[in-house]
Parts: structure tokens; C-alpha cells; sequence
């Protein structure tokens, strides 16, 4: 394991330095108002850490997607304020970013201090990743600590461009449980490996469905995505979406896995889908098979049969990873499916198993249905561990000092 190779938290000396740490605080906000704190309670132990080690922690994050401009809704400062609850002692909040009045702040710090920086993405050099914003972040700065799995995809200023300019970066205990977890997964799963794989778009999924074909036992697919599989074999699937430009990598992939009839081969379509004409809470739904789906309806979910068959193939995984969901679980009468799914995963987990939700639209629904407590890992980055599962590194990994 590559990541293995790199420095971590329990490394590092900590007494009298000033420690940079880049977080995911990319939480849910309604009026300023923080609906999920998973993510801020998830840096804690990271943050203790430096704190009991003597150091000064100078947190950073963004939130959301301002595009470089001030957007007053997109404040860090709710964050700041529950932190400060959780962790039991004050929190500054430095609105500046890397202002005169952000770094005098920073330089005038004393043991015990907090900080948590504006918003990252206020400021248009960070997703460029600007060398003259990375060295401001980096400020005087002794240690760069990285804990913002979410965000180690992302060739950005705080993830990769403030590594050039302190003297040791290293991973966050967030950082290394996840890529743990999720290597460790792809190099030595217990079998039989099941991967399900949903939501909409093939296209984005490509290198996933390519990366595990040679590792699962079996790969479940629904959502939208199944419908641009059964559109390749010219079964239409009512007026819903479907990426025709993939129909030739979706035939593939099919033939490959032998799975083009009847579809018993290594990759598993629905047999049935529920539809409406609008996927809606109260538009009326009815089930139809796969290969008899009308034209003049959207597919919401797949139908019982399918949430049967899939649930038996479960029965037996020993290692189930789950990226994005089967159906439209936001809608109520579309949810049964990753309901159902999500809910068998946590009886496997519950008799031994290993079930890993790839984060995303899939920890949002194993939240909605209370799921959450019950499974091995939810990741905290999608587009991350999307990555790490296809094989490919990560440049904010890459990016720290190695041992």
C-alpha cells in the first residue's frame, strides 16, 4: 500500500508548532443552520491530538461551490460555532482567509488557540491551486496535517499546493482510516465480493465498473445506469434518462462479464422496474419486467423481484461495497429498493460481514433510513474513494512527506 510509504499524525512532534490542517467541512447548511455535523465529529480526534502534543491547530476548509467570490451563506462561521461546542474550548474564526489581519492573527497564536479559516473557495486561487495562495495558506507554518479525505482527489492549493511550502506534511487520523479501509478492501477482500453500483451516469463510472470486474465476484448494477445497460441491447426503458453515447462501453462491459443473456453472468441488471409516468410522491407507479417497460413512463426504482434476487446474491458476501443508490430513495414510493439493499448489508455486517458505503448519494440514503450505526465504513469523500476504487492515486496523498 502506497499510502503506507507516507508520514502520518503519530509521527510528528507537535510542541510549539503551528499546524495547518485542511478539513472537509463541507456540511449540510438550511439558514445557517448545520443539519449533519458527521463530518466535523470525524476531525476530532486529529484535532486532540495536535492539542494534547502542544500544538496549534489552523484548520481549513471550504463549503460548497462560490467560485471564487464571497457568498455570506457559505460562511464557515456556523462551523466554527459547533465545533467549539464539540471540542470544549474556543474557536476563532478568521473571516480573512490570508489577509494582514489573518496573518497577524496566526503569527500572534499561543498554545491552546484554535483556528478555522474562511471559506477556501472565497478566493479563486485555491482550485486553481495558485503558488502565491498556497504559500499565503501556508503562512509560518510548521507541519501541514491533511484530514479532508473528501477533498484528496482535487489537485488544489490547500490539498497539494501548501506541501511545497512547510517543512513536513503527513495524513490525519480521517485521512489514514479511510485509505486503510478502502486499499485494503481492493488488495485482500474476504469473499464473495459483492460491489453495487447505481446512480445515474455510466459514463462516470467507467473506470469503477472496468477496476472491479477482475476483483468482485459479482457486480449488482441499478439506478439510471442500468437503463443505459439495457438501452446498449436496444430494450428500451420508457423516456427516462439514458446516455446513448455509452452504449458501446455499456456492451462491452456486458460481454466481457458475460452478462448479455440471460443475465446470469458475473454483472446483474433488475429483471423488473418500478415506474410512473412522473417520478413524483404521488403519481401512481406499477411494476413492469425489464424487457417490458412502456414508453411513455420513467423508471423510479427497481421492482420486488429484483430486490429479492439481489438480497438472496447478498446472502452470502462477505465484502459488499455500495456506490450510489438503485432508485430515486429522495422519493418515498421509489426508495424500497436501496432501502432494502442498504438494510440487507447491515444484516450481513451484523453476521460478520464487511459493508462499505462508497459516500455520496449512498451515505445520504443510509442516513435517511437510519442505516448509518449499522454498517463497517461510510466514507466520508465520494469523489474520493470513487478514485482510490478505480486505482488511481490521489495527488493529495502523493503530495505528503514520505517516511
Amino acid at each position: 500500500m502506497s499510502h503506507l510509504r507516507k508520514k502520518t499524525i503519530d509521527d510528528l512532534n507537535f510542541e510549539g508548532k503551528k499546524v495547518l490542517v485542511r478539513v472537509d467541512y463541507n456540511v449540510p447548511l438550511s439558514d445557517g443552520v448545520i443539519e449533519d455535523d458527521h463530518r466535523i465529529r470525524m476531525t476530532l480526534p486529529t484535532i486532540k491530538k495536535i492539542l494534547s502534543g502542544g500544538g496549534i491547530p489552523i484548520l481549513m476548509s471550504h463549503l460548497g461551490r462560490p467560485k471564487g467570490k464571497f457568498d455570506p451563506s457559505l460562511s464557515l462561521a456556523p462551523v466554527a460555532k459547533r465545533l467549539e461546542e464539540l471540542i470544549g474550548k474556543p474557536v476563532t474564526f478568521i473571516s480573512d482567509i490570508v489577509g494582514e489581519e489573518a496573518m497577524s492573527i496566526r503569527d500572534h497564536a499561543v498554545k491552546g488557540d484554535i483556528f478555522l479559516l474562511g471559506n477556501l473557495r472565497f478566493n479563486k486561487g485555491e482550485e486553481t491551486n495558485d503558488p502565491k495562495f498556497s504559500r499565503q495558506l501556508a503562512g509560518h507554518s510548521d507541519i501541514f496535517i491533511n484530514d479532508a479525505f473528501g477533498t484528496s482527489h482535487r489537485t488544489h492549493a490547500s490539498t497539494v499546493g501548501v506541501t511545497e511550502f512547510v517543512k513536513v506534511s503527513a495524513m490525519g487520523y480521517l485521512m489514514k482510516r479511510e485509505l486503510d479501509i478502502l486499499i485494503g478492501l481492493l488488495e485482500e477482500p474476504r469473499r464473495p465480493f459483492i460491489a453495487i453500483i447505481g446512480g445515474k451516469k455510466v459514463s462516470s463510472k467507467i473506470p469503477l465498473l472496468k477496476s472491479l470486474m477482475d476483483k468482485c465476484d459479482r457486480i449488482i448494477v441499478g439506478g439510471a445506469m442500468a437503463s443505459t445497460f439495457f438501452g446498449s441491447l436496444g430494450i428500451s426503458q420508457g423516456y427516462g434518462f439514458v446516455e446513448s453515447g455509452s452504449f458501446d462501453i455499456a456492451r462491452e462491459i456486458l460481454e466481457k462479464t458475460e452478462s448479455v443473456e440471460p443475465y446470469a453472468g458475473k454483472l446483474l441488471l433488475p429483471i423488473d422496474q418500478r415506474v410512473a409516468a412522473e417520478l413524483t410522491e404521488t403519481c401512481p407507479t406499477k411494476v413492469y419486467p425489464y424487457d417490458q417497460v412502456p414508453l411513455d413512463v420513467e423508471v423510479g426504482d427497481i421492482g420486488p423481484d429484483s430486490i429479492a434476487r439481489f438480497k438472496e446474491e447478498l446472502d452470502t458476501a462477505m465484502t459488499i461495497i455500495i456506490n450510489g443508490p438503485v432508485g430515486v430513495f429522495e422519493i418515498e414510493q421509489f426508495s424500497r429498493g436501496t432501502r432494502e439493499i442498504l438494510k440487507k448489508i447491515a444484516e450481513r455486517v451484523d453476521k460478520g460481514a464487511k459493508g462499505i458505503i462508497g459516500g455520496g448519494d449512498s451515505a445520504a440514503a443510509a442516513a435517511k433510513f437510519g442505516l448509518e450505526d449499522r454498517m463497517t465504513h461510510i466514507s466520508t469523500g465520494g469523489g474520493a474513494s470513487l478514485k482510490l476504487l478505480e486505482g488511481t492515486t490521489l495527488p493529495a496523498v502523493d503530495a505528503l512527506t514520505d517516511r
